[in-house]
């Protein structure tokens, strides 16, 4: 039914922007308003879907118990009773097959939203996603756009073991075609999402499982329905003289927590909230690298090609002589994710990591290499 609308209604596009989207420059990468009100990232997400809804007929939600339950975590409530079953669709535990759908759908001109319970399961669907969706504009010459998002819980929750807590940012992040966003906050998660949906091209948008229900204020230019975030901006969460330190996603509130730290030790850090991580902003990193002349990469997954590896690369090849210090990278064990809570929390980034990476390149503490 649906992708028989779609051919009524909507004429297959030739687009002329690149295939890998360049960021858009001309707005801001924040909100400038006086923050009016606390709101909970599954309510951005919520509100975002619902106003993008309302907004375009073509964008319909897809996925498992987004409809009857309202979404595993509560995402979608709401949307089921106000758009009714061809817009909200529940599907069978079949990751492949909805996604595959999906991606159809949007080669047709609709605007899917494909709910995945975790990114784990997502892997069931990887074809789909890497040589379906973010292939299909190069391979078509440019005929055939896939406005389609992929969107759900990505990296680590608590205690669910080692086959449900990998973080994919790396993996889709090495993807030509893809754009990868990873929100921290709630304007993150809500500009970001606005803006995934109403992207040509495919956007994996990985959210975090346990920031679903943290709260974080909000300005009326945030909750306006034509409030967007540029995919490919970073954001400087706190400006610093000293070390900078990029993070994403959950280990962005590590990051700055750290950084109250260390203004007890008169290290002032700036933090960048990298936000996408395909289109990457490295001129944003690379300006504030220029500035304190030191680095330290945090993320949760895992260490080998992760990316802290290719910001750290970007920033060796392209201000290599700005460096006061060799980087450090902060990153989850290279381990499968224990499922004894001890362990799963030796195997994560800890506040007290950030800190001590910190100061080594600050050089107030003894270099690792020296300890050993």
């Amino acid at each position: 039914m649906m992708l028989r609308i779609a051919k009524a209604k909507v004429s297959l596009r030739i687009l002329t922007h690149p295939i890998f989207g360049a960021p858009t420059l001309t707005r801001r990468s924040y909100s400038s308003g006086v923050k009016v009100k606390q709101m909970m990232v599954r309510e951005a997400l919520n509100s975002a879907l619902d106003e993008e809804m309302t907004a375009d007929p073509r964008v319909f939600l897809m996925g498992e118990e987004v409809g009857e339950y309202q979404g595993a975590y509560k995402v979608s409530k709401g949307l089921l009773h106000k758009y009714g079953p061809d817009r909200v669709v529940d599907t069978p535990i079949t990751e492949a097959g909805f996604t595959g759908l999906a991606t159809g759908a949007a080669y047709y001109g609709l605007r899917p939203v494909l709910e995945f319970m975790t990114f784990n399961f997502a892997m069931q669907a990887i074809d789909h996603l890497v040589n379906s969706a973010a292939k299909t504009h190069y391979m078509s010459g440019g005929n055939i756009s896939v406005p389609i998002v992929f969107r759900g819980p990505n990296g680590a929750a608590l205690g669910v073991g080692a086959q449900h807590s990998q973080c994919y940012a790396p993996w889709y992040g090495s993807v030509p075609g893809l754009k990868i966003v990873a929100p921290y906050s709630s304007e993150d998660a809500r500009g970001l999402l606005k803006a995934a949906i109403r992207d040509p091209d495919p956007v994996v948008f990985l959210e975090n499982e346990l920031l679903y229900g943290e709260s974080f204020p909000v300005s009326e230019e945030v909750l306006d329905p034509s409030f967007t975030l540029p995919i490919g901006k970073a954001k400087i969460e706190k400006e610093g003289r000293d070390v900078t330190i990029t993070a994403f996603s959950r280990m962005v509130g590590y990051a700055l927590k750290a950084a109250e730290t260390l203004a007890k030790e008169d290290i002032n850090a700036e933090i960048i909230n990298i936000r996408s991580i395909r289109p990457l902003d490295r001129s944003s990193i690379n300006a504030s690298v220029r500035k304190t002349n030191r680095l330290v990469t945090v993320e949760e997954g895992f260490p080998q090609h992760g990316v802290g590896a290719e910001i750290c690369a970007s920033v060796v090849e392209e201000i290599f002589e700005y460096l006061d210090a060799p980087v450090e990278r902060i990153t989850g064990a290279d381990v499968p994710m224990p499922y004894a809570a001890n362990l799963e929390r030796m195997a994560l980034p800890q506040v007290e990591d950030i800190v001590r990476a910190a100061k080594r390149v600050c050089y107030r503490s003894i270099p690792m290499a020296a300890a050993v």
